[in-house]
This record gives structure tokens, sequence and C-alpha cells, in this order.
């Protein structure tokens, strides 16, 4: 997640999905149905009925890890190496490259498992989803602590936000596992989801494209206040768009949508 478009790629495909949970959570609630296996409206059947019955959330977030990696990929300068040989001494490289790759492959190996679990399998398995949800956000964590290791002022500050809502997102997860019908800890999957993308986003703007047009200064405690003020913007702008997205889908499913 080096550079904006590091931050702004991961930062949008976390929001993204979120939203996706926001919507399955509030379509779940007015048809009074597991979160998990939400009801659908039943296709007329033709040579092309199998083709809209499948679920595509797992090769979007394989999509989406493939875009990260290659833009990761290409910000690199020369070749991708683990350990360099220089003067018979064997050095690691690229730390931050391979941490980034690493956070990729687990949002990749998740969107394998749910193709797999979705449209592979005779029966949906939601457990194998979840966890290896759960296994992905059990390595982001430290990830992201190493990450923090030499950084400072407004970087650190927005990067500790950002592991906050982590850690969060992984006691959520984690609980899910033992209890994954559960509205609320789906709702606060999805709220977590939508904070951590939008913050990356707005990480990326500020550290390298600030919108006032002058860069943030890590020596000014009114810039490192302010980031933790925009981090608590971001925490009610997302609460005030999961309301909404409630209140549309129930006008939509109660009155629209049974009208069509």
């Amino acid at each position: 997640m080096g550079g904006f478009e590091g931050h702004l790629y991961p930062g949008l495909s976390f929001f993204l999905y979120g939203l996706y949970h926001a919507v399955l959570l509030s379509r779940a609630l007015i048809h009074n149905c597991p979160v998990q296996y939400p009801s659908c409206h039943p296709w007329k059947k033709g040579r092309w009925a199998w083709l809209r019955q499948m679920y595509y959330i797992g090769f979007l977030k394989m999509l989406s890890a493939c875009i990260a990696v290659a833009q990761e990929l290409h910000s690199i300068q020369g070749r991708l190496v683990l350990i360099s040989k220089v003067y018979h001494q064997r050095n690691f490289m690229y730390r931050k490259q391979w941490q980034h790759l690493t956070l990729y492959m687990t949002f990749f190996l998740s969107g394998c498992l749910d193709v797999v679990s979705q449209n592979l399998l005779p029966h949906r398995c939601a457990a194998l989803e979840q966890g290896a949800q759960a296994l992905g956000t059990f390595i982001n964590l430290p990830l992201m602590l190493s990450h923090m290791q030499d950084t400072e002022g407004v970087e650190l500050q927005s990067h500790m936000l950002l592991t906050q809502a982590m850690f969060l997102l992984t006691l959520v997860v984690t609980t899910e596992l033992w209890a994954p019908s559960d509205t609320l800890i789906w709702m606060m999957k999805a709220f977590l989801y939508m904070i951590i993308g939008s913050w990356l986003m707005q990480i990326g703007f500020m550290l390298y494209k600030p919108i006032s047009g002058y860069k943030w200064m890590d020596d000014d405690k009114n810039d490192i206040e302010f980031t933790t003020t925009f981090f608590c913007w971001h925490v009610l702008f997302n609460a005030i768009l999961m309301i909404w997205i409630y209140s549309f889908s129930f006008v939509w499913h109660r009155y629209i949508f049974v009208n069509a």
C-alpha cells in the first residue's frame, strides 16, 4: 500500500466489500432470513439462468486482489527479490512490499474459497468462507503493527487509527465463527469494513494528494490532532451511510420492488 494508488485501490475494495455486507444485512433484516443465506428473487429458467444465479463476490475479491498486486509490482523499481546478495551478505529487501503482497494474498485466498463454497460445492459452506476471512484479519493485524515502526507524525497517527479499526474487525470476525447468524455481528463487520476502506483512501489523500494543496506537517500538533478528528468524521459518515442503506432497502423491497 505504498503511494497514493496503493492506499486508494485497497481502500476502495474494503469500502465496497463493507457496502456489500451492509446491503446483505439490510435485506436479511427486511425479509427476516439468515444473513448468510439471504432470500433472492427466483430467476426464470433459460440458457443463462445458471449464470444469473452465481455468486460473484468471490470473483470480485480475487479481481481486486490481482489489481492491487499489479499496482504494487508496478511501483517497484527494479526486480522484486526477497534476499539480496551483496558482498557475501544476505539482506532482506522490499520488506513493506512483501507485507503488502502478503495482505493481498489473504484477500485473494478468501475470494477463492468464496467461489468454491458458493458456486462449486453441492452445499454452501459458510464456515469455510468465515474461516478464511478470520485468517486474513489475523494476518493483516500484525502486518499493520509492523508497518508503523518507521513512521512518525501524521502518518503514524493515521495508521494507529487504522490498526485500531482492524483490531476491532479481528474481534468481530472471530466472534462470528461461533455466532454466524447474529445480526449485530454482521452490522459491526460491515461498519468496520467501511471505516477501514474509507480511512485508507483518506490516508492516501492526506499523505500524497492533500486536497488543500499543502503537505500535512509531522511537527504540527494541529495536523496530528485533526487526523483523529477526521477519523471520527469517517466513523459518523459510515454510520449515517448504513442507516441510509437500510432505509433505502426497506423502501425498495417493501414498496418499489414488490410492485415492479
